[in-house]
C-alpha cells in the first residue's frame, strides 16, 4: 500500500477523532493564507464575545467592518504574536480601552455565566490538507489547528508502515521554509511568533516538535512519553502509540488550557524563543 494512502487513513483517524470531541472540521478553501486566518471563525468570535463593541466598531466602519477587523487583527499579530493577541488582545480605534482577546483561559467556576457562555463560543477548528502558501502553489500541509481562526498548530503526519517520523522532519525542514526560496516573500503561517505557535511532525510511533521553522537548521525536540526509562513511546493495546497527542494534548479544553497558561515568549537581549511545554 502506497504512502500516500496510509497516510490518508492515519490522518482519518485524528481528524475524526477531533471532530467527535469538540473540535469543528474545517473547509481548507475558507482558510486565507496571506491573512493566515479562518476568517469566519475570527469573525464570528469577534462578534459573540463582543456584542456591544462588534455593534459600534460596525457604526463606526459601515463600509466593510469585517475586513477592517481583520486586517488589524493580522497587523497586530505581526507586531505583538499571535500568542499576544489570543492571551491579551488588541485596542482597535474608536473602541476606547476595550481590548480585543481572540481566545480566554477557561472560567474558574461557572458561576459566571457570561464567562462561561463566551468560553463555550471558542471555536477550536482542524483543516485538512491546507494549501497555506500565498507564494507557492500546491504546497499543503496535513492538519492545521486553530483558535477562533487564528492558527496555533500545524502537524504532518507519517505512518510507520512506509516512512518515520524523521520523514516529517526532512519535509519540515527542506519543504516547509519560512520564506519563498525564490521570491524571498514571508510565508505568514510559517513565521515564528506571527505564525502557528508550535509545528508537529507526527508518525503512528514518535512525535517531535518545534516553534522555529528555520529551514535545514529548524531544531525538532522530542514529544514523546517515554518507554521503559528510555526514547520513543509505549505500546497503546487500543491503537497507535501516539494517539496521547490527539487525545489528551489536542483534548479541546487541555488545549486551551495550554495555550493560556503554558506557552511562554522567552526574550533575552534581541533574541526570543517560544517555549512549548515539553509532554510529560
Amino acid at each position: 500500500m502506497s504512502s500516500v494512502h496510509t497516510e490518508k487513513y492515519f490522518e482519518d483517524d485524528v481528524f475524526e477523532h477531533l471532530t467527535s470531541h469538540g473540535w469543528l472540521g474545517g473547509d481548507a478553501a475558507k482558510y486565507d493564507a496571506q491573512l493566515a486566518l479562518y476568517p469566519e471563525d475570527a469573525i464570528a468570535w469577534v462578534r459573540e464575545a463582543y456584542p456591544k463593541e462588534w455593534e459600534k466598531f460596525c457604526v463606526q466602519n459601515s463600509g466593510d467592518p469585517e475586513g477592517l477587523f481583520l486586517k488589524q487583527l493580522v497587523r497586530e499579530r505581526s507586531k505583538h504574536g499571535t500568542l499576544s493577541v489570543l492571551r491579551h488582545g488588541f485596542k482597535i480605534a474608536g473602541l476606547g480601552a476595550t481590548r480585543i482577546a481572540m481566545s480566554m483561559p477557561m472560567p474558574s467556576s461557572r458561576n459566571n455565566p457570561d464567562a462561561v457562555s463566551r468560553y463555550e463560543a471558542i471555536r477550536c477548528r482542524v483543516v485538512r490538507q491546507v494549501h497555506y502558501s500565498p507564494n507557492r502553489q500546491g504546497e499543503s500541509i496535513d492538519l492545521l489547528l486553530l483558535v477562533n481562526g487564528v492558527p496555533v498548530a500545524t502537524v504532518e503526519l507519517k505512518t510507520q508502515f512506509t516512512q518515520t517520523v524523521h520523514d516529517a522532519i526532512r519535509q519540515y525542514r527542506f519543504d516547509r521554509p519560512p520564506k519563498d526560496p525564490t521570491t524571498r516573500a514571508a510565508e505568514p503561517l510559517l513565521q515564528f511568533k506571527s505564525g502557528a505557535i508550535v509545528h508537529f511532525a507526527v508518525s503512528t510511533e514518535e512525535v517531535y516538535m518545534t516553534t522555529r521553522l528555520a529551514g535545514k537548521d529548524t531544531r525538532f525536540l522530542p514529544f514523546n512519553q517515554g518507554h521503559n526509562e528510555g526514547a520513543g513511546n509505549p505500546p497503546n493495546p487500543d491503537g497507535y502509540k501516539t494517539a496521547y497527542l490527539w487525545e489528551r494534548v489536542f483534548d479541546r479544553d487541555e488545549w486551551l488550557h495550554i495555550i493560556a497558561k503554558f506557552v511562554h515568549l522567552e526574550s533575552k537581549g534581541n533574541k526570543e524563543t517560544m517555549i512549548f511545554p515539553r509532554f510529560h
